[in-house]
Order: structure tokens, then C-alpha cells, then sequence
């Protein structure tokens, strides 16, 4: 009897040092040392990391009320910035895009991947939140489909997007996110199909359609009103 009861004290004991060894807090009342919280009225955990007296440091696990084990969210941060990295997750662990955000920004190279894979769907460049740099989306088999610029998160400069062979099939020009400049079509023997001029997001000028490598028709822009 005096084993068994022993045996009890011990087991709870050890549950009770093991819960004080999360959610702690320093002098000053911050958050200190390992931290687990959990969703409300429910065994499953909202997030669990280390804190160094209020700042989150090294490696954070986040979870969605239905994800179980599985973190949907990783985060590690930095014990000497703001400087976050980040990767999501799928229910079976698979990454969906993984990038830095520097406070509540999103900042450098982000990538994301085809769902389920881990071939890389699509990469931007961020600048504080917003996109700075080439936007590459890619076809499962790697070949690039589109590329796009951006400038302080607006689209700016050249836009292409090829067929899944790699061929050339449209060419745009932005300016401020608005067509603006040349702009060509072509089939997907990469033959030139048509071409002509956008001014602020309107064609402008002369339109020109081709068949088989021949002009066949030229329209102007703006259309005339034929009252």
C-alpha cells in the first residue's frame, strides 16, 4: 500500500515540475524560458517556444485547432533582430512556401512550392512588404511560365510568359501597373501572331495580325465611332 501510494506522489510530482517548466516569467514579468499555450477548452497547442526575458528566440511552432502534432507554421527568430524566418506547412508536413519577414514584413526571397511537392512553384522579391525585384511562377517540370517585374510592389518593365516547352507566347511592357509599350503574341511554334501598342492600359496606334509569318489585317486605336 505504501509503494503504491508512494508511486502516485512521485507520478504527480512529475507532472507538476514538468508543467512548471513552461510559461514561466522573469522578475520583471516577462515571458521567460519555454512557453506552450494551448487553445481554450482544448488539449490542442496554439504554439509552444522559448522566450529570453519577453523576446521570442530560436525556433517557434504554430498549430491550427484540427492540426494535432503537425505545425502548420514554423518561425525561428533572431536573438539580435527583428529578422524572422518563416516556412508553412501542410497537414503532412510538406512545405508550402518558406521566406523572411522583418517585423510584420515580408522581406527578401520568398519561395513557394506545387502542392504536395517539393518543386518550387513561384519565387518573388520582397522589399518591406512589398514586391521588389522578379516574380518567376514555374510549370511542375521546372520551365519557367511567366516572368514579371516589380517596382515598390507595382508591376514595372518587362512581363513574359512561355509555354511549358519554354516558348515564348506573351510580351508585355508595364509602366506604374499599367500596360504601357509594346506588347507581342505568338503561337506555341513561337511564331508572331500580334503585336502592337498599350498606352496606359489602352491600345494606341496600329494593331498588326499575322498568319503564318504574313500581315494579314492592321487595325488603328482608338477605334472611330462609325454613327
Amino acid at each position: 500500500m505504501r509503494s503504491t501510494f508512494l508511486f502516485c506522489v512521485l507520478i504527480v510530482t512529475s507532472f507538476s515540475l514538468a508543467a512548471q517548466e513552461y510559461n514561466q516569467f522573469d522578475a520583471d514579468g516577462k515571458r521567460h524560458g519555454k512557453w506552450r499555450k494551448r487553445y481554450e477548452n482544448s488539449d490542442q497547442i496554439r504554439y509552444e517556444g522559448t522566450f529570453d526575458h519577453g523576446k521570442e528566440v530560436g525556433e517557434f511552432k504554430f498549430y491550427k485547432p484540427s492540426s494535432g502534432d503537425s505545425p502548420t507554421a514554423i518561425k525561428t527568430f533572431s536573438k539580435d533582430n527583428d529578422t524572422v524566418q518563416i516556412k508553412y506547412y501542410t497537414k503532412k508536413g510538406k512545405v508550402i512556401s518558406e521566406g523572411l519577414m522583418f517585423k510584420k514584413d515580408r522581406i527578401g526571397m520568398w519561395t513557394y512550392y506545387h502542392n504536395g511537392s517539393n518543386k518550387v512553384m513561384m519565387t518573388e522579391e520582397y522589399k518591406l512588404g512589398k514586391l521588389n525585384g522578379q516574380q518567376l511562377t514555374y510549370f511542375e517540370n521546372g520551365q519557367l511560365t511567366e516572368k514579371t517585374s516589380f517596382v515598390d510592389g507595382k508591376r514595372q518593365g518587362e512581363r513574359v510568359m512561355y509555354s511549358e516547352k519554354g516558348t515564348v507566347l506573351k510580351e508585355f511592357k508595364y509602366d506604374n501597373d499599367q500596360l504601357h509599350g509594346l506588347t507581342k503574341y505568338y503561337d506555341t511554334d513561337g511564331n508572331l501572331i500580334i503585336e502592337g501598342n498599350y498606352k496606359r492600359d489602352r491600345k494606341d496606334g496600329i494593331w498588326k495580325y499575322y498568319e503564318n509569318g504574313r500581315l494579314i489585317e492592321q487595325k488603328s486605336y482608338p477605334l472611330q465611332n462609325r454613327g
